[in-house]
């Protein structure tokens, strides 16, 4: 049986462990994060909604994700 092996990023400043095959769109997922709504940003770099399926998550990654909101 092969063992998964974890790494921690950090999501909004909060740890998290994850397998070390996560993508950021496993992430969006698992998060139940609407994607239409947010901005992702992975080591102070905005990413790509089209790309986050390919973005495979590191040790330490850093991620931001910002909620837009409606308003005036």
């Amino acid at each position: 049986m092969k063992k998964i092996k974890k790494i921690k990023i950090k999501i909004n400043g909060k740890l998290k462990s994850i397998s070390n095959d996560y993508t950021i769109l496993d992430l969006v997922k698992n998060l139940k994060i609407p994607l239409k709504k947010v901005a992702i940003e992975l080591n102070q770099e905005i990413i790509d909604k089209k790309k986050i399926s390919k973005i495979n998550l590191k040790k330490n990654d850093k991620i931001e994700i910002v909620h837009f909101i409606g308003g005036g």
